[in-house]
């Protein structure tokens, strides 16, 4: 099985919400941060918010105030409520986790496009 499995990616119009979750592995233990990152074509990887074991997130400017990063610990889940979703958040959304070991895992990545 994949390590990071994300789901809830697709079309969505302007204005409106979605919800991506990430489930990781029970294989994965001692996970301190799990963020989403996203890529738009011809675009670096940026950060889009991440959380902490202890629930303390940080998000990218772009997406404050829009997007509410959540956790499950006991799941080893993530998930990321979006909402007055823009054009502009169309991208390939990658879930990520890092250990207390410094171990780092990705998904496969789920495309959420929003255009009318």
């Amino acid at each position: 099985q994949a390590q990071l499995v994300e789901s809830g990616g697709g079309l969505v119009q302007p204005g409106g919400s979605l919800r991506l979750s990430c489930a990781a592995s029970r294989t994965i233990t001692s996970i301190y941060i799990m963020g989403w990152y996203r890529q738009a074509p011809g675009k670096q990887r940026e950060l889009v918010a991440t959380i902490s074991r202890g629930a303390n997130t940080n998000y990218a400017d772009s997406v404050k105030g829009r997007f509410t990063i959540s956790r499950d610990n006991a799941k080893n889940t993530v998930y990321l409520q979006m909402s007055s979703l823009g054009p502009e958040d169309t991208a390939v959304y990658y879930c990520h986790a890092a250990t207390y070991g410094s171990s780092h895992y990705w998904g496969q990545g789920t495309q959420v496009t929003v255009s009318s």
